[in-house]
């Protein structure tokens, strides 16, 4: 991200709207924005590989699941945040990965400008790609602001979408929807 250049942006942004650049509130506001920006699009150029490849040898086969992994994005539509819950479910094949690595990989594609469906498959396939579990399910709800604050807004609407890939059953598909609810 070129620093520079989205202070110039919040600048011109603010003078198309008809601020006042030199007012107080306003005066350190370009650059606050690029700092903001730099860190919700932090995942950019970053893989979740380096921190699902610290695996743990297991000869347990039982399904692992992760719940209520907290997450912010911005919508590449709007440019205006969305955010919410995951819940990650996959059944180890020879080895399991520390339960923070499955919150630092939902991170690694959140901090991007993204939709919600292809965040939530990105973060099932890459760790079906890494662990090479038998079976992996992401499930992701998230409140839109550009649906609650603008448009039709209608706050509180949450959206839901979900990966399964590999040995995930629809049996197994329920019993994690009915563990994280």
């Amino acid at each position: 991200m070129d620093r520079e250049k989205v202070i110039r942006a919040v600048e011109n942004l603010l003078d198309a709207l008809g601020e006042d650049r030199k007012r107080e509130g306003l005066q350190d506001t370009p650059r606050r924005v690029a700092d903001a920006y730099a860190e919700l699009l932090s995942g950019e150029g970053q893989t979740a590989e380096e921190h699902l490849s610290r695996t743990f040898n297991s000869d347990c086969g039982d399904m692992v699941v992760e719940s209520d992994i907290y997450f912010s994005s911005l919508c590449e539509h709007h440019l205006m945040p969305f955010f919410g819950k995951i819940a990650i479910a996959y059944i180890p094949d020879g080895k399991v990965v520390g339960l923070s690595k499955l919150a630092r990989t939902v991170e690694v594609f959140a901090r991007r400008l993204q939709i919600q469906e292809r965040l939530t498959r990105q973060i099932a396939e890459e760790i079906m790609r890494v662990l090479k579990p038998k079976g992996v399910f992401v499930a992701c709800e998230a409140e839109h602001t550009c649906m609650t604050c603008r448009g039709v807004k209608k706050a509180g609407s949450k959206t839901a979408t979900y990966c399964a890939l590999g040995e995930f059953s629809e049996d197994k598909r329920k019993e994690v929807l009915a563990l994280i609810k």
